[in-house]
């Protein structure tokens, strides 16, 4: 993808940095050539972004012309707007104090060159407010009230208004910025796309092991695109890849539904989609809206505290508890009497106002629905994990009986009412990528859950399909990069 920085007066940027053309603001908005231009990133170093100045006009046509801009207009809007610049969260505000708890002054002004400040004790919170607000260049004010300090706004700074001794710092953070790996001219030239796959290197259970994500990279290689393995570490960089792919558990309140949501405002292809990880990581919300829908699932009440003999009046003993947002089968227990329900439940009332309680239903297994753009994907049979109720027990001291067996089907062996159901559940939550947990009760499907972001492991989930399946994904996400 080709790279362009957009500048007022192309003559003082002075800095020489391979397969980065330089143009300036009049030449980007008048040219033909820049407007044909699709696979094209902009950076916007014009100096001024106020509305209907050639700045703003840069990051408004290049979005009207499909091409990659930093900043974009909502960005450039956002700086602008005082309550979103204030807005941070708890962990920002935390290394706000931490990194100016040492200065006397009641002001403080912190200058931001492609995500790094000159000094290196305000480089973490350079990155952290570049990430925010995505503007190449920009300074942050700080106030002091008497307690703690408030972050006052964040500006842009021409390049003309960069000060003499910071220009080398400037050059050589733009150089780092511009050459990363993923930048060179082999690459540019081999690539069509840009694809980040969101990974935790420390999860114990992670959507997919590593032979998995390499079959994912071959996979997304063969079919155009450059492949970067990227953490939470990298939220700020989001904006330059064309699509991301989460392969790492999701959650609401993380950063894995911060950093989807992020790229869906930068006009990114998204797998999973902020949407799909609401829906599907709240069981409360799951629990409705399937019980609206009239598809069958185990008898719930969704618990509050001034409820909680509604468990034992609706469902009996055993039940099964759930906090919410649990996941991979943590954050559920079950119950098998008024004492220890009183037990768990007043614990996890600690952690959600609700909660859902479910009638227990044993079976030696649940089928696993995986599907795709309301296709099915694959179906597997998951068996409980040796001596427990639950396919994942995460109590047991051996590794080998933390899971159980599994067993895998062609669609054409699996009853048609478990297929039928699992598609019935996931058109009322969107047209992505999601694994639909079944119980077969006499000749009927019961679903358990449906979870966003579903297990695609080599050697389980890819048993009948192979390496047919690591494509059908990617070549999915690559459909929706230009929708």
């Amino acid at each position: 993808m080709k790279k362009i920085i957009v500048i007022n007066n192309p003559h003082k940027w002075n800095f020489n940095i391979p397969d980065v053309e330089v143009v300036s603001s009049k030449v980007y908005l008048e040219s033909e050539t820049y407007a044909k231009m699709k696979n094209a990133r902009v950076f916007n170093l014009c100096y001024d972004y106020a509305y209907q100045t050639r700045g703003y006009y840069v990051s408004l046509l290049a979005a009207a012309r499909g091409q990659k801009v930093i900043p974009s207009v909502k960005n450039i809007l956002d700086l602008k707007a005082q309550a979103i610049v204030k807005s941070i969260s708890e962990a920002e505000d935390l290394l706000i104090q931490k990194s100016l708890k040492h200065l006397r002054s009641s002001e403080f002004v912190l200058s931001i060159y492609f995500g790094r400040n000159i000094s290196p004790q305000y480089d973490k919170l350079a990155k952290v407010l570049y990430k925010l607000f995505q503007a190449p260049m920009s300074r942050a004010r700080f106030l002091f009230d008497g307690k703690k300090w408030e972050i006052h706004s964040v500006k842009t700074i021409p390049f003309k208004d960069v000060p003499e001794h910071h220009l080398e710092f400037v050059g050589n953070f733009a150089k780092e910025y511009f050459t990363l790996s993923r930048y060179n001219k082999a690459k540019v030239d081999k690539y069509k796309y840009d694809l980040a796959i969101l990974v935790n290197p420390e999860e114990t259970s992670p959507p997919s092991n590593k032979k998995a994500i390499s079959n994912f990279v071959e996979a997304a290689e063969k079919l155009g695109c450059y492949v970067e393995l990227i953490t939470k570490e990298d939220h700020s960089r989001i904006a330059q890849f064309d699509a991301l792919f989460i392969r790492e558990t999701t959650a609401v309140n993380h950063h894995t539904y911060r950093m989807s949501r992020h790229a869906q405002r930068e006009g990114l292809a998204v797998l999973d989609s902020p949407e799909s990880i609401l829906r599907c990581a709240n069981k409360v919300y799951l629990a409705e809206l399937l019980s609206q829908a009239k598809i069958a699932t185990p008898k719930t009440a969704i618990i509050q505290s001034d409820n909680i003999k509604d468990i034992e009046i609706k469902l009996g003993f055993p039940c099964v508890l759930k906090l919410p947002d649990s996941s991979f089968s943590q954050g559920v227990v079950k119950v098998t009497n008024v004492e220890e329900m009183k037990v768990k439940v007043k614990e996890m009332l600690k952690v959600s106002d609700l909660i859902i309680a479910q009638e227990y239903i044993p079976t030696s297994y649940d089928w696993r629905v995986g599907v795709l753009d309301n296709k099915v994907l694959f179906v597997c049979k998951y068996y409980m994990a040796k001596d427990h109720w639950q396919i994942y027990n995460w109590g047991s001291k051996k590794k080998s009986d933390v899971t159980g067996n599994f067993d895998i089907f062609e669609l054409d062996e699996v009853p048609p009412f478990i297929i039928e159901t699992a598609l019935k559940g996931t058109k009322l939550i969107g047209n992505g990528l999601y694994g639909v947990d079944v119980k077969e009760i006499d000749g009927k499907a019961v679903i358990i859950e449906i979870n966003d972001n579903p297990n695609i492991d080599a050697g389980v989930e890819d048993s009948i399909l192979h390496d047919k399946i690591y494509t059908m994904v990617i070549e999915y996400l690559l459909s929706l990069v230009n929708r």
